[in-house]
């Protein structure tokens, strides 16, 4: 599993879900963003507001990628998890580079850009589970961009659920973890 931070957070951060999974038989590599940050601005600013650092971001999750791959762990056995900041680069590099992953998980994140932003990725999820956790009111993912992330990734083949939570904050909750557990075991099974 390969997990992204949020803004501000740190690699050790996200790893801690590591030990809320509790499953034997992953590996789980944290990349950590240089400052703590993965991009400078809100996901929903255009997107030239967010370069060079959001193209940087994403060549670097290819190339993390693309190690753990030639170490022959194939891209149907990876999980690609974010949180937050973290999640919108993890949706983003998996619309970018639509293959068949283990799983995709997005955890309080959308797609990166505004609304109106074009999203006629190339490629396919070819039944990649996606699962997209958020709140209904999170102060910094609106829940229509959450729901407008699942259609597309529905549109590029995703085998996608979407939660949106009542008055939850910007957190992880146990459903997600559960949630996340399960598709863990599917993909192991």
């Amino acid at each position: 599993m390969l997990m992204l931070h949020g803004r501000g957070a740190s690699a050790e951060d996200i790893l801690s879900l590591a030990n809320e999974f509790d499953q034997p038989g992953f590996a789980y590599l944290a990349p950590q963003a240089a400052e703590n940050t993965w991009y400078p601005n809100r996901f929903l600013v255009p997107l030239e507001q967010n370069e060079p650092w959001l193209s940087s971001a994403l060549a670097f999750i290819g190339s993390v990628l693309d190690e753990i791959i030639n170490a022959r762990i194939p891209r149907q056995q990876i999980m690609l998890l974010g949180f937050s900041q973290g999640a919108c680069l993890t949706l983003e590099f998996a619309a970018r580079n639509a293959q068949r992953y283990g799983g995709v998980i997005g955890l309080s994140g959308a797609l990166i850009g505004p609304e109106g932003t074009p999203r006629d990725y190339p490629g396919s999820l070819a039944g990649t589970p996606v699962f997209l956790g958020c709140s209904d009111v999170d102060f910094h993912v609106p829940k229509e961009h959450a729901q407008q992330t699942a259609d597309v990734m529905k549109r590029l083949g995703g085998e996608v659920t979407t939660r949106l939570y009542p008055n939850m904050g910007h957190t992880i909750n146990q459903d997600e973890i559960d949630f996340v557990r399960g598709m863990m075991k599917t993909l192991l099974a």
